[in-house]
């Protein structure tokens, strides 16, 4: 590559780089020291100076606007990360539990539907109680995430009488699941070890 460190040609490439990360560049302060008497570059410094009245020098707050004029602001927070929370929740309920979208025509199906699914979030906030009391206090996602990469396999074997022995059972725990099963009084093995000869 071309190592000239001539004057104008470091002048060249910095305005190059500015030019093609415009958005970015405007952040930054470049300061280009040189031998006077060589025409020389000695050194390059740059130094982030986030533009006045940009989204980087001011990245925004939430305003959170409500009439219930009676609550204070860790109240109001509160209650507002938890409706965040639950949206997570349900979103991924929805996804892995089929709860969506509603198909049924009759009223009393729509109700059973909305039943289960208000259910299955009640037992997912019982489960992430009792992992917060011994100090697990990950999203239901990220559980799902740590915990869907344990699953029952079987095994397939061949006798000397020509029947097949299946063997099946869970793969074993990785340290973080371990964790969450010990926090919950759940065997790490889920299932146990099941034989059967076809």
């Amino acid at each position: 590559p071309d190592t000239a460190t001539d004057l104008e040609s470091v002048c060249e490439r910095v305005g190059e780089i500015k030019r093609i990360h415009g958005l970015a560049a405007r952040h930054y302060h470049i300061t280009v020291d040189w031998h006077s008497d060589r025409n020389q570059v000695a050194t390059v410094r740059w130094e982030e100076r986030a533009l006045e009245g940009s989204r980087k020098a001011h990245p925004g707050v939430y305003c959170l606007r409500t009439n219930l004029v009676d609550w204070d602001s860790e109240r109001l927070w509160r209650t507002y990360t938890m409706l965040t929370d639950l949206e997570a929740v349900f979103r991924s309920l929805k996804s892995e539990l089929g709860m969506r979208p509603i198909d049924h025509q009759l009223k009393h199906r729509v109700s059973g539907q909305l039943f289960i699914t208000v259910l299955a979030y009640q037992l997912v906030q019982v489960i992430r109680r009792h992992l917060a009391a011994h100090g697990i206090h990950d999203s239901w996602e990220s559980l799902r995430q740590q915990l869907i990469t344990q699953v029952r396999v079987t095994g397939r074997f061949n006798r000397k009488d020509g029947k097949t022995l299946h063997v099946r059972r869970a793969t074993t725990a990785e340290p973080a699941q371990q964790r969450i099963y010990a926090a919950l009084g759940i065997d790490p093995s889920p299932g146990g070890i099941s034989k059967t000869v076809i």
